[in-house]
């Protein structure tokens, strides 16, 4: 099973807006869903997951976020694919293109699980 880590920034109601519509949708049936900061704030090692523990990451980028980008530079170094994220509506950095081609739009949560779950299939 693909280990899937959910790169974002820490800005706002993540837990709300990403983590539960995630939590709650059969995402899990398709892979293991590492969402850094699901029980704790505390730092996530994200650097050693993602350079040998990770298959793929997903990452959601209406924000932007050095820590982000830090996290979205280590899965290039490490040649792991990169897949992103944004809400309607967001201003996304033209930086992003050096990581990834694969950059989808989404509307809501809804939206944002059906887009995911193409992805990772």
């Amino acid at each position: 099973m693909k280990k899937v880590f959910l790169a974002h920034a820490t800005s706002g109601d993540f837990r709300k807006n990403l983590y539960e519509p995630i939590r709650q949708s059969e995402l899990s049936a398709f892979c293991e869903l590492i969402l850094p900061h699901e029980t704790s704030d505390k730092q996530f090692d994200s650097k050693s997951f993602i350079e040998s523990d990770c298959d793929l990451i997903i990452a959601e980028v209406s924000e932007p976020s050095i820590g982000l980008g830090i996290e979205l530079g280590w899965a290039n170094m490490y040649n792991k694919p990169v897949v992103c994220f944004y809400k309607v509506g967001s201003q996304v950095s033209e930086s992003i293109r050096m990581v990834t081609n694969q950059i989808f739009e989404y509307s809501d949560g809804e939206d944002l699980i059906k887009k995911i779950k193409e992805v990772i299939k």
